[in-house]
């Protein structure tokens, strides 16, 4: 696991030997870190190969500050969504094809992924999107103009709108 300073605070990702597997948004991180010390926080992702894994973790830093600071639109890091249900993980995937600036009602994305009624569905597996930002989540909004949720704070997700122009 690496944790790093962002402008909205500390942020966390961890990754397997297949790719990018956590990122935590500032409000997840420190509640995990206020319990956990780092060491014991790392065990939470065992891995056979660590030194795949932290290559991956190290290149998904890069990547999000790159983000976070616009000089990047897509991330390369792969992701590993292996412990994701099924149903969520088609719906991630789904989600990773929303392009940079542009946004995506749950009912639309629902849609996409054949449940036209699973607007909620979809919202479920927004909500437990375990690599945000580069899956990103914050590009799905309500209908009718609304922002939806965003496990990061509304006020981050309006920030992330705003600066890929989506806002």
């Amino acid at each position: 696991m690496r944790v790093f300073d962002t402008p909205f605070g500390r942020m966390a990702v961890a990754a397997t030997a297949k790719g990018l597997a956590r990122v935590l948004l500032p409000t997840e991180a420190a509640a995990l870190l206020a319990q956990s010390s780092l060491r014991q926080v790392s065990g939470v992702f065992p891995e056979p190969r660590p030194c795949v894994a932290a290559a991956f973790a190290v290149r998904a830093e890069r990547e999000i500050l790159q983000y976070l600071a616009g000089r990047r639109r897509k991330f390369t890091v792969p992701v590993d969504l292996s412990a994701v249900p099924p149903f969520h993980a088609r719906v991630l995937r789904a989600l990773a094809h929303v392009p940079y600036g542009r946004t995506v009602t749950y009912s639309a994305l629902a849609a996409r992924v054949g449940r036209p009624h699973g607007a909620r569905a979809v919202g479920q597996a927004m909500a437990r999107n375990p690599v945000p930002l580069v899956l990103p989540c914050h590009r799905v909004v309500a209908c009718g103009g609304g922002l939806g949720g965003f496990g990061g704070g509304v006020a981050l997700k309006r920030w992330l709108l705003d600066l890929e122009g989506a806002g």
